[in-house]
């Protein structure tokens, strides 16, 4: 992650360690070749955005320990693929975007305003994101 930038051209920050998230599992959205969905956006889950990945095949709630996924809730952090965060911003049910911790790849597949205009601080309570 030494040399990895976020989308403002500055250190990529951790994204999230409960649960444990990034393509590497290593809590933040650093990305490689092995990364071939680009698992770079840094989103808050909301409530909307699992029910419209959910509506979309892409089933972000239930557990796949086989991946190491623990399955998401409201308030979680968590890296998500580009083009999905970017069909729900499509849709009107984008997530929450922690930019400092969202990995310069993202701008492959999302323009920076449209990421700057979901841009948030995690909330030290996450509750009021369901």
């Amino acid at each position: 992650m030494d040399n990895d930038l976020n989308v403002l051209g500055e250190p990529l920050e951790e994204c999230g360690t409960d649960p444990v998230t990034g393509f590497y599992r290593d809590g933040c959205c650093t990305s490689g070749p092995e990364d071939l969905g680009n698992h770079t956006v840094c989103a808050v889950m909301t409530a909307e955005f699992l029910a419209h990945q959910a509506s979309i095949g892409n089933d972000l709630i239930t557990p796949r320990p086989e991946w190491q996924f623990p399955g998401l809730n409201p308030g979680d952090r968590w890296c998500v693929v580009a083009a999905r965060w970017l069909q729900s911003y499509r849709a009107g049910a984008p997530a929450p975007v922690v930019l400092a911790s969202t990995h310069v790849r993202a701008l492959e597949t999302i323009p920076l305003d449209a990421l700057r205009t979901h841009a948030v601080d995690v909330p030290h309570d996450p509750s009021s994101l369901t």
